[in-house]
């Protein structure tokens, strides 16, 4: 760019800035990147499954009250706990790999001249933790972590696509969770008729629709962000390989210096004491030079004189 700007006119990085500062520690965030994506996909498929498992469960109660067999009942109820369960399980370990990856990206930022990063390091982990804030803070350090690591002054449109689903996931999910439990509540224990069997098959089915809008913006939001995974980690990857000093391969020898042009021609026969010259004479350290006048030699490096030994040519 032209170096009347002072900064990029895409970036508002600072000319003449390097890609990363000297001495800012850096982190390495595609291993952790790699491992929250698969937790996140994985997370992604088992929701939808326990969404799916509402099926299973509505036609075993559509057999047990065909059959009048309770035991169908508790075995569609084991199946939808069992699949929500692991579910659990791997939601929890991909939010903990997000958190971590989050707080490595985050703080590679600092390393960044022009990064403009919105909250410190420390809220990439208590803005997931901290009620209320856990609406804003999280989207607001992706989102500037976005911009840092993508060379954007403006938030990334997919930024917003991510949280948006993901707040539409979250508060979906709970409010069909508890629209669940309470319906549940009213649930005859063991069913006598087909009013009975038939409430079990109106709950299940009740909760599968209930958790379509959650399902839908868990997916969106599982594959918005393993996009923002993959190009941020890959982005600040690259930029931190670029500030990478590349040593050469070959031997270099220590204090190996090569002299000036200008300091070969004049300084060499103060080097060697009066050495001969391409035309043949030999000057000594005090030989005039063609413009007239004497030129001392230089202090810092007097010819050593041999008593009784002619100079060497």
């Amino acid at each position: 760019m032209s170096p009347e700007n002072q900064y990029c006119p895409r970036c508002f990085t600072p000319l003449g800035q390097p890609a990363v500062r000297p001495g800012s520690p850096t982190y390495r965030v595609r291993g952790i990147g790699l491992a929250a994506i698969v937790a996140v996909g994985a997370t992604a498929v088992l929701y939808l499954a326990v969404v799916l498992s509402s099926l299973i469960g509505m036609v075993l109660a559509r057999r047990a009250m065909a059959n009048e067999n309770p035991d169908l009942l508790r075995l569609a109820a084991i199946i939808v706990a069992v699949i929500a369960l692991i579910m659990t399980v791997v939601h929890l370990t991909a939010a903990v790999l997000v958190i971590i990856w989050t707080w490595r990206a985050r703080k590679n930022t600092d390393a960044f001249p022009g990064a403009e990063p919105a909250f410190g390091p420390g809220w990439a982990i208590a803005g997931w933790l901290v009620p209320f804030a856990n609406f804003v803070v999280p989207a607001r350090v992706v989102a500037a972590v976005a911009r840092d690591s993508l060379w954007r002054r403006v938030t990334p449109a997919i930024v917003v696509v991510w949280w948006c689903s993901w707040l539409v996931f979250s508060v979906g999910e709970r409010l069909a969770s508890r629209a669940d439990d309470r319906a549940y509540e009213k649930l005859p224990e063991i069913p006598f008729d087909d009013a009975g069997y038939q409430a079990y098959a109106d709950l299940y089915q009740d909760s599968l629709l209930r958790s379509a809008l959650p399902a839908l913006g868990c997916v969106i939001a599982a594959v918005t962000l393993i996009l923002l995974i993959r190009r941020i980690s890959a982005a600040q990857e690259a930029r931190i390989a670029s500030a990478t000093p590349q040593w050469p391969t070959g031997p270099v020898w220590p204090a190996q210096t090569w002299p000036a042009a200008g300091a070969a021609q004049s300084g060499g026969a103060a080097q060697s004491g009066g050495a001969a010259q391409p035309g043949g004479a030999a000057q000594s350290p005090g030989a005039a030079h063609p413009g007239g006048a004497a030129q001392p030699a230089p202090a810092a490096q007097p010819a050593v004189e041999v008593p009784g030994a002619a100079p060497t040519s």
